[in-house]
């Protein structure tokens, strides 16, 4: 496989070991790229730093919680209503964002008691919550406020309080990732077996590495529900910070996002005896092999088995409608982190669509291997691109769509490129089948927007036609279509909701299966 040196990196030639192409028949050993290493002096990394890993992607998702950052404002509000990580309290940990806000006078003299009086003034200023995450900030570690020993003394002084405090400050590692395991490792170290909690099962799990964007977990809950499975902690998407608390209880992690959340995961199997199984919801057979494999551990097969046939047959006529036109359009999967795996090979199973180039921002070595040993020969596969090296990758491999982040993806606008939001998502959620033909129907409405066809004309050039009538999607993607697909008598368009989220947080579900005996101050007996 060979290494790509992009033109517009020439003078920096380090960068050459950090791009290859995906040659036929070629041994992954040869086909990585660097990964997981100091961004390159020269080169101007779209990462987000260690702290940015901890808390948006880590703990914000927790949704009873206040969310303070000890450090200059800024730092909180690049992490603040970037990510649609909705809850069922109202939202409220997307609404508000919570700095000490240190100035340059607290560096020099110090911000304990600076982040002090922060902590007591977001408390009174929200009664109704009384948990609180700390985070860490390059200005705080640096001058070294020793947060522990004041989070400390205030539980002290307020036992209604908790807090919990992540050291993880931007520079804790080359990448966001670094973050994520820094405030894995620290809940399970300070929290985590300091509640128990109510067990109504006999099926209970840890849902970990789901984060809730746009009503993902509302929809994977839903299926867990159906099956008789409790639900005790979710980390940490729509997480409650004491059922967090109460993970040491759980029969199973099922983990979704190895790349955040493997190591709470490998921690909890060592120091409590729980096992791990990975899963993943995107994709029709993707998530009918989650549920069978999370049935198979519990017994649960007969239940999985209702649930896969009943959504096949809802939502299967819906997702061929979109893969008869999305079939051989160019993708470049540039969503940062797992989904380069999650999504590589099921988008081009599923939705008939070519994966033309993979990357990785913050991923680690086996996120490429996965990525690069499921998507096309051929496919460009980049470690830690800069934004000239995407300009350049988009003029060579001219995609139909790009699925990235925001900054990118509103760089692949201006030369005239289709983008979908990979982190945020355009019109979520995106997993479960419900999920995953909203997904291909963003990916249609996104490549066949009659918008990009007006980009196209150079109003500097010459008159505008004006002849031309009303366009709409459809047109532009049944044109060429033979009849028996363009008029098929099953095949339709997205029928859900607009919002397909809020009917499931009021569903009801019958009582759980227990049988273990009653549940008492959170015990429970050993599963048969």
């Amino acid at each position: 496989m060979p290494y790509h040196l992009f033109k517009c990196s020439e003078t920096i030639p380090e960068r050459e070991k950090h791009a290859v192409i995906k040659g036929e028949g070629e041994d992954l050993t040869s086909a990585l790229p660097l990964g997981y290493l100091n961004t390159i002096p020269g080169t101007l990394s779209e990462r987000g730093c260690a702290y940015c890993g901890a808390k948006h992607v880590i703990g914000t998702p927790m949704k009873d919680v206040i969310h303070l950052s000890h450090g200059p404002v800024g730092c909180t509000y690049d992490t603040w209503q970037t990510k649609r990580y909705i809850s069922d309290n109202d939202n409220f940990q997307l609404k508000y964002t919570f700095a000490s806000d240190m100035k340059e006078k607290h560096v020099v003299f110090g911000a304990e008691d600076l982040l002090r009086k922060s902590i007591l003034e977001a408390f009174e200023a929200h009664p109704e919550i009384d948990r609180m995450t700390i985070y860490q900030t390059c200005a705080s570690a640096l001058i070294g406020d020793d947060m522990e020993a004041l989070a400390a003394e205030i539980m002290d002084e307020h036992p209604e309080y908790d807090i919990f405090v992540v050291n993880s400050p931007g520079f804790g590692g080359p990448s966001q990732s670094g973050g994520h395991h820094k405030i894995n490792i620290a809940w399970v170290n300070d929290k985590v077996g300091t509640v128990e909690p109510e067990i109504k099962s006999d099926y209970v799990i840890n849902y970990v590495g789901e984060y809730n964007i746009q009503g993902d977990q509302f929809l994977m809950h839903d299926y867990f529900r159906r099956m008789g499975i409790q639900i005790l902690s979710t980390f940490t998407g729509n997480g409650s910070y004491d059922d967090l608390r109460a993970m040491h209880k759980a029969d199973l992690n099922v983990l979704e996002c190895a790349r955040s959340a493997e190591y709470i995961c490998n921690e909890l199997r060592v120091r409590y005896g729980i096992p791990r199984l990975d899963i993943d919801g995107f994709g029709f057979e993707t998530m009918a092999g989650a549920l069978r494999k999370v049935a198979m551990f519990f017994g649960l097969e007969d239940k999985a088995e209702e649930i896969i046939a009943e959504e096949e047959a809802r939502w299967r006529p819906e997702l061929e409608w979109y893969r008869a036109r999305l079939q051989d359009k160019k993708v470049c999967l540039w969503p940062g982190g797992s989904k380069l795996w999650h999504w590589a090979n099921v988008i081009h199973e599923e939705m008939g669509v070519n994966v033309v180039s993979v990357y990785t921002k913050f991923g680690h070595q086996g996120d490429m291997e996965k990525g690069i040993a499921r998507c096309e020969t051929g496919a460009l596969a980049i470690d830690d691109p800069n934004e000239l090296e995407g300009m350049e990758a988009i003029e060579m491999l001219e995609p139909d769509c790009i699925f990235t982040g925001k900054r990118p993806g509103e760089v692949a606008k201006k030369v005239r490129t289709p983008y979908l939001n990979a982190h945020a998502y355009h019109n979520g959620p995106w997993k479960g089948w419900e999920g995953w033909v909203r997904f291909a129907r963003d990916i249609y409405n996104a490549i066949y927007n009659p918008i990009h066809e007006l980009s196209l004309l150079d109003i500097s050039t010459g008159e505008i036609p004006t002849d031309v009538g009303f366009v709409t999607r459809q047109m532009l993607s049944d044109v060429n279509l033979p009849d028996e697909i363009r008029n098929h008598p099953e095949w339709r368009e997205y029928t859900g909701d607009y919002d397909c989220v809020t009917p499931l947080m009021d569903r009801e579900y019958p009582d759980y299966p227990f049988t273990r005996g009653e549940a008492s101050d959170g015990e429970k007996e050993p599963a048969a």
